[in-house]
């Protein structure tokens, strides 16, 4: 392709050779101003048929040079690139992109500076091209090399793979952009497509097989991918161009080697996502010891700020309901309150040491209108202090006489409201004691567990690495955020990550290392910084939905050089990896990370059958923020692809797996379905989380193991793995989705490409969906079930049975939403109440 590109080049050149005389020539476009250009009125009509000459014979070289190289293009069936495009749009002669169309228009038009008609017409029909849109043209060039390299290529495409490529994988594999995005469908083979690339780019002479490299994200992938494109080469018989596939790890530390004369040193603790929660929990620990103003901040943010502040507006998150169907947020003191932020207040009193009175019966006033317009109500006795928040600001004119303060949800948001106490209290003579150790009572709300900001530290200290984000960066991103934000919340998290994250790095100073996204950071800053030249003319990124922007950033510096190529692979419908540094903007925004590019779309698949594609699709895209797509499959469907069961407790399901995974056993006996690929079905029990494995019966081998093989694993271990059949034993409320996945303080350290209310979840579910060949069984309990399932119901696409078949049918409470009114005894005789008692209290009224 550069080869074409030179010959235009080299045709250009030669304008600017040197003249009989021996003196070198001005370009033609560059012609030197003649005396008729200072001639008088008398004399313009030459002066214009001598520009129009200047202009014609310009606009006719360049000309005849596009159409040249359009022409070269398809005879040598290769693609007109991005870069081969702009380099001959570089070319146009300055003085004619200067005139301006119309100035040509007219001076080409005007009949008094031509010959005759047809010197005229040939004029105008050289405008006329000269206007045309070049890169229509070259996408019309390109459609046409595409439908004959499907041919001519069609020996390589249809055996380069086990099966030969659909048409979506052939144009994948044979448009050579210089930036080509493939979404692809799960099960759609995308992997195929990544091998059957790299192929056909040597077959082609794009580049050699040293000049190609794919990029897998560990080891494990790597080593997969490597066998895939053995495998591949082989059955194309080019078992000796050996293609090398590789982890960024490998690749970002080769590069600083080459580019420093030293290799750095990465610790596995950096790199692996358990092997980083467990050394961040031990620096934790160790900041505690060191630190009781640390341990205090760490502590405040657990027991007081764990729980974000619903926008203003916004629905509550309620931790129970009374009889009469209110929402009530429980403190860690154990009372009811009727808001997050009335809950946001108590436990900071009750971290502090203060003793407060919380004036219930008032926040719940009858009528919903006065519900909102009423204040809560604190009481300090200790400092003769009467305290509202919210409500109208004459809320206390009723105190007259006595100490009043007054806080807003503004105020409380923004920090100044706990300021504000802060100062009444100690004029009242009440000082805060900020105590971690503080009992919590035994009805209290449980505060946010230490493993879980721990988690999101480490996820958080990923996003900013892999952002090259300083606190300094990330507290003026928190002053630009909207004022209806938790900012305080946000305040006191930078508040405690400055020391882990400088703690962190003084780990890795003491190995004498650097962590995962620094050094791709640092690889990447090489390329960019010309201090090391990538060998490579095409890049292959494998799962490109969990690329975080470190590794985007590495990817964009490889090819930053004209005439190279980037081909990343991936499905931002499976981005499930965020904890893990993932960004899922890199796949949704490619365009704005890489500047320009071809999005293809890989959307039959070879995995589950239409009807699971039409639900799995129909929820994902849910969220407005992900890739359109729409999911084909020709694979048969065997029985209903989606089932629910439900049972009376959580004790009962794995009895209910066991025997659903009986009647499967059945009907293969029987043989009312076909026997799996390899003579048996292939079953996974799919869970949220490792303690889901309890919901595989232990004796499956002994019972099934003549018709099946059945696995645990969690949804996140499953991805790229498919099974006949999927269990998914807890679809739970709280336990899937999990509701506390998308923290919205990682916003500090990430861009907002995804604001779906759990998209991430989302995102984890489809996954687990999409990894049946032929159905997926989701089993639930009596009033917990999953908000997930609900959905799918209230959409249409299953329903809810008992083991046995039988349609659930079932009164909801209107109160809590997830649990049902059932009759129940007690010594007054029966009476209906819901599921979720004691959490939901709400009774309806006699019937």
């Amino acid at each position: 392709m550069q080869r074409c590109i030179h010959a235009v080049v080299g045709r250009w050149r030669s304008t600017e050779g040197i003249g009989r005389t021996g003196t070198r020539m001005a370009p033609y476009w560059k012609s030197p101003r003649t005396a008729l250009d200072d001639a008088d009125p008398a004399r313009q009509p030459l002066q214009r048929r001598a520009t129009l000459v200047r202009h014609l014979d310009a606009m006719r070289q360049w000309n005849g040079d596009a159409e040249d190289l359009l022409t070269h293009h398809r005879a040598q069936h290769r693609w007109i690139s991005h870069d081969c495009l702009q380099a001959l749009l570089a070319m146009r002669p300055p003085t004619l992109v200067e005139v301006g169309i119309d100035t040509l228009h007219d001076l080409f038009s005007d009949p008094a500076l031509h010959d005759d008609e047809d010197a005229r017409d040939s004029a105008l029909v050289e405008l006329e091209l000269w206007e045309q849109d070049w890169t229509a043209a070259s996408e019309a060039v390109n459609a046409q090399i595409l439908a004959s390299e499907r041919n001519a290529a069609r020996s390589l495409l249809d055996r380069v793979e086990s099966r030969p490529l659909t048409d979506e994988q052939a144009h994948a594999v044979i448009c050579f952009d210089n930036r080509v995005q493939v979404v692809a469908a799960a099960g759609s083979g995308k992997t195929s497509t990544l091998v059957a690339k790299a192929a056909y780019a040597i077959h082609r002479g794009y580049a050699e097989p040293h000049q190609i490299v794919m990029l897998a994200f560990n080891k494990e992938a790597a080593k997969e991918l490597q066998q895939r494109a053995d495998r591949a080469f082989a059955r194309a018989g080019m078992a000796g161009a050996a293609v090398e596939a590789r982890t960024f790890h490998a690749l970002g530390l080769a590069i600083i080697a080459n580019a420093t004369g030293r290799r750095p040193f990465v610790p596995d603790w950096a790199v692996d996502a358990a092997l980083g929660f467990h050394k961040l929990a031990d620096l934790v620990d160790r900041l505690k010891d060191r630190s009781h103003a640390f341990r205090t901040q760490w502590d405040m943010f657990r027991l007081v700020f764990g729980r974000d502040l619903p926008l203003l507006g916004g629905a509550m998150d309620a931790d129970g309901w009374d009889k009469e169907g209110t929402g009530y947020v429980r403190t860690l003191q154990g009372e009811r309150v009727r808001s997050v932020e009335d809950c946001v207040l108590a436990d900071w009193l009750f971290y502090n040491g203060v003793r407060y009175a919380y004036d219930r019966a008032h926040a719940f006033d009858a009528g919903a209108e006065a519900f909102r317009q009423q204040p809560a109500r604190f009481h300090y006795p200790d400092a003769d202090l009467c305290h509202a928040h919210g409500g109208q600001q004459d809320a206390l004119r009723q105190h007259a006489g006595r100490r009043t303060i007054q806080t807003s949800s503004h105020g409380l948001r923004m920090g100044w409201a706990f300021e504000d106490l802060d100062d009444a209290l100690s004029a009242g003579g009440v000082e805060v004691d900020p105590n971690p150790d503080r009992d919590i009572p035994d009805d209290g709300q449980k505060p946010m567990p230490d493993t879980e900001l721990i988690g999101l530290m480490r996820t958080f200290i990923s996003h900013a690495k892999s952002n090259c984000l300083s606190l300094g960066d990330m507290a003026e991103r928190l002053r630009a955020m909207p004022d209806d934000v938790f900012k305080e919340r946000h305040r006191r998290f930078l508040e405690i990550a400055g020391p882990v994250l400088q703690a962190w790095d003084d780990a890795l100073d003491e190995e004498r290392a650097i962590d995962f996204e620094d050094m791709l950071n640092q690889a990447a800053e090489h390329l960019e910084q010309g201090r090391y030249v990538s060998p490579y003319r095409l890049v292959m990124a494998d799962e490109f939905q969990d690329a975080s922007r470190a590794r985007a950033r590495l990817c964009r510096a490889l090819v930053q050089a004209p005439g190279r190529f980037l081909f990343a692979v991936g499905d931002d419908w499976q981005s499930i990896n965020r904890f893990a540094g993932a960004d899922v903007s890199v796949m949704t925004r490619f365009r704005q990370w890489f500047g320009q590019g071809q999005v293809l779309r890989l959307e039959q698949t070879f995995r589950c059958p239409q009807a699971l594609c039409d639900v799995s699709s129909h929820f994902i895209s849910a969220n407005p923020s992900q890739i359109a797509k729409q999911v084909r499959s020709s694979t048969p469907s065997h029985g209903p692809v989606l089932q629910a069961f439900q049972v009376a407790s959580r004790e009962q399901i794995t009895d209910a797996v066991g025997q659903y995974l009986q009647r499967l056993h059945e009907a293969c006996l029987a043989g009312a379905i076909p026997a799996g690929r390899d003579g048996r079905l292939q079953v996974f029990v799919l869970g949220r989380y490792n303690a889901d494995r309890a919901a595989l019966p232990s004796n499956w081998k002994a019972r099934f193991g003549a018709t099946m093989e059945v696995g645990f694993l969690t949804a996140h271990r499953s991805k790229g793995m498919e099974a006949d059949y999927v269990i998914l034993p807890g679809m739970l409320d709280g336990a899937f989705p999990n509701t506390r996945a998308d923290d919205p303080v990682l916003s500090l350290a990430m861009p907002s490409g995804d604001t779906y209310p759990l998209g991430e979840e989302r995102r984890l579910f489809y996954v687990a969906l999409t990894r049946a060949r032929r159905s997926v069984a989701m089993f639930t309990v009596v009033g917990k079930r999953s908000s997930f399932l609900d959905e799918l119901e209230r959409e249409g696409a299953v329903q809810v049975t008992t083991i046995d078949g039988k349609p659930v049918r079932e009164e909801r409470c209107p109160a809590c939403g997830t649990g049902v009114i059932v009759k129940k005894s007690g010594k007054y005789g029966e009476f209906h109440s819901c599921t979720n008692y004691p959490r939901c209290e709400h009774k309806p009224r006699t019937r």
